[in-house]
């Protein structure tokens, strides 16, 4: 899992991907719960229940890679019909998949399960 990540800010960046964490899986469960709402198609409703579920790891920074890419692939697959149909709600999913996308490739941040999980370990050689 190192791998999937280059490394996790701190400081300033750490608190920027914070909050872009935050928006994301925000606006994630939001438009997914008013999706359902609407009642959608069978399909519709389970890609939103996919993105909600995804919202909730990235906003604790839970396997932010994975969680993030499923979420972009799901809202790209919910916006399709909607640009058919010339609806404005697209450009609204488009950008949720935008972000999730951004964060798949960012990365957490420091403040984050996977920061705690697959950072790197300091060792203490000292023995006290």
């Amino acid at each position: 899992m190192q791998r999937l990540f280059s490394t996790f800010a701190d400081g300033w960046p750490g608190a920027g991907l914070l909050l872009l964490r935050l928006l994301t899986g925000g606006a994630l469960i939001v438009f997914g719960m008013s999706g359902l709402r609407e009642g959608a198609s069978p399909l519709a409703a389970a890609l939103q229940i996919i993105g909600i579920a995804a919202a909730v790891l990235l906003l604790v920074g839970a396997f932010t890679p994975v969680v993030g890419i499923l979420a972009a692939a799901a809202k790209v697959w919910i916006a399709i019909p909607l640009f058919s149909a010339h609806s404005g709600d697209a450009w609204m999913t488009l950008a949720q998949a935008i972000l999730a996308a951004a964060l798949a490739m960012i990365g957490p941040g420091a403040w984050s399960i996977d920061a705690k999980r697959f950072g790197r370990k300091h060792i203490d050689l000292t023995g006290s």
